[in-house]
């Protein structure tokens, strides 16, 4: 019998951690960003998994190199 792996899901207040930004930035992303979704909830906790995470870095960066190309020029 195979066992699956169990996913593990983190919460935006572990992403901002283990992403090393601030937690609003984290929220920010979420709140703006129609396709990162939770991929489950317990209680009022929100919970992402490795996808949300790649996505949510991703904004992150493309933030950051908008604001990096806006004051050269």
């Amino acid at each position: 019998m195979t066992e699956k792996p169990i996913a593990r899901l983190r919460t935006p207040g572990v992403l901002a951690t283990n992403l090393d930004v601030p937690l609003h930035r984290v929220l920010y992303i979420l709140q703006t960003r129609d396709h990162i979704n939770p991929s489950a909830r317990a209680g009022r906790l929100r919970l992402y998994d490795r996808e949300a995470i790649a996505l949510i870095r991703h904004e992150l960066n493309a933030i950051d190199a908008r604001r990096e190309g806006g004051e050269n020029d």
